[in-house]
């Protein structure tokens, strides 16, 4: 769920809007019921992207010009136009939706000189702390702007990819990316008023710093509130499957159903073996949906191939109350604007 939040936010910064329920499909290689093909090719694109950068964080590997553009290419592959795994060869420049040009980014001529000092600074063996040096690479990276297009998602997915490096925490609870897709606008505005709409970097990156500072004490707040939620929730239900006599290996399904997500029955073989680590068959999964569905837990809705299921009232209820109990944002905020105490 943490990834696929990743994966949505930093697609939707881009304009590619697309469910959870559409980005779970994708990363599970089901066809999303919603998504445009184009959105589906973007979240394809970054979901090899990322879970490729997953795997590197167990490796230890460098960052370097053959791995960025790598990842370039799995991301916008779907796309000739942005073409995919090279440096662009003429000028750039950002644009908002009024055709107004709020960014020159650096010639051409000097792309491959300012990427190999940028994959200098990321490889430098200092006491920068890791935070700050992902968040300056993810800066740098936009600013230089390389490629004809997809800088931004290149951006985010470095910065993840030096955090996944260092090992910190699992990469998928110290992303940012849902962060920023859901302050998107504070996050071009910070990009702004730091870039001044020319590369210049002579500029103060003071306020870059403070706002990803922020985005990663709050994301990492919310990620820990969802855990103990999540936790309460499967109590919850396997209390419910206990006194119901349902399948044991049912729990998760219903867990991510409690929360909204539509099943398919090809998706409810993938989770419980995701969940449980046992493989079941066709004939299990189907015998397991009817008795969720007899039993007032699960809804059908259509027929056929599009065929999904979906919690009950009752069932989301158990979610509702936990929510109706969540607590107010963190009061000891450190990056929340302290009031005037006076003398």
């Amino acid at each position: 769920m943490s990834l696929a939040r990743a994966i949505r936010g930093s697609n939707w910064i881009e304009g590619y809007r697309a469910t959870l329920d559409d980005v779970l499909d994708t990363m599970e290689d089901e066809e999303p019921l919603d998504a445009s093909a184009e959105t589906r090719a973007a979240l394809e694109g970054y979901r090899d992207a990322m879970t490729f950068i997953l795997r590197l964080a167990d490796d230890g590997a460098g960052v370097d010009e053959s791995l960025l553009r790598s990842l370039h290419f799995m991301m916008t592959k779907h796309d000739a136009r942005a073409d995919p795994g090279s440096y662009r060869r003429g000028d750039v420049r950002v644009e908002d939706e009024d055709g107004t040009v709020v960014y020159q980014a650096p010639d051409a001529e000097v792309v491959t000189e300012l990427m190999a000092e940028l994959f200098d600074d990321i490889s430098a063996l200092d006491d920068t702390p890791t935070m700050v040096r992902a968040a300056m690479a993810h800066l740098n990276l936009v600013m230089i702007h390389p490629f004809r297009d997809g800088n931004g998602r290149m951006a985010r997915a470095l910065q993840t990819l030096i955090l996944a490096r260092e090992g910190i925490v699992s990469p998928e609870f110290s992303s940012i990316e849902e962060y920023l897709g859901r302050n998107t606008e504070a996050y071009y505005a910070i990009l702004s008023e730091v870039g001044q709409g020319r590369w210049a970097p002579q500029n103060s990156a003071r306020p870059w710093i403070q706002f990803v500072l922020t985005a990663h004490y709050r994301q990492a707040w919310i990620v820990e509130r969802r855990i103990h939620e999540t936790e309460r929730l499967y109590d919850a239900i396997e209390q419910l499957v206990a006194r119901s006599d349902l399948p044991a290996r049912s729990v998760g399904v219903l867990a991510d159903a409690a929360r909204g997500r539509r099943i398919r029955r090809s998706n409810y073989l993938k989770l419980v073996e995701m969940t449980t680590g046992d493989a079941i068959s066709d004939l299990t999964a189907t015998r397991d949906l009817k008795a969720l569905v007899d039993s007032g837990v699960l809804e059908p809705r259509s027929a056929g191939r599009g065929r999904s299921y979906f919690g009950t009232y009752d069932l989301r209820e158990l979610w509702a109350d936990i929510l109706d109990s969540r607590p107010p944002p963190a009061e000891n905020d450190p990056y929340l604007p302290q009031p005037h105490r006076g003398e």
